[in-house]
């Protein structure tokens, strides 16, 4: 479901492997729940979730830190958008994961598939020729 396509570059090597990495945990996410939708997934989508949380805390730090490095002007938007995405994934722990399995997960990729819409490809694209101007790339 999740594909990388050049087009999404933030024309940062780093963080466009960074951001592929979150692709590969949203196609976890469906491959684990495709594989079988009536079989126990619990453990699989915790891990998920745990893995989802831990790769964006680094990438977000990672993100950040070059931005406030070179004072990218909208750097306080962005880790505020940042801070939203963790209370996000914070939320699923909420859940009634065990009895909500196809639901909960399901939720979790259209979160991941709006974050990248609406994040990678707009949000993050803006600094990349900030960031090239200041010798990043």
């Amino acid at each position: 479901m999740f594909k990388w396509k050049e087009e999404f570059s933030s024309q940062i090597e780093k963080f466009d492997e960074q951001h592929k990495q979150l692709f590969n945990l949203g196609n976890d996410l469906v491959n684990a729940i495709q594989s079988n939708q009536h079989a126990d997934h619990y453990d699989e989508i915790m891990a998920s979730i745990d893995a989802l949380k831990d790769y964006t805390e680094y990438h977000f730090n990672a993100e950040e830190a070059l931005l406030e490095k070179h004072q990218y002007p909208k750097l306080m938007s962005h880790k505020m958008q940042h801070k939203k995405f963790l209370a996000k994934i914070e939320s699923f722990y909420e859940k009634d994961i065990d009895e909500n399995q196809v639901e909960i997960t399901m939720e979790m990729v259209h979160f991941i598939a709006d974050w990248i819409q609406n994040h990678i490809l707009k949000v993050d694209a803006e600094y990349g020729d900030f960031l090239n101007e200041k010798g990043e790339f």
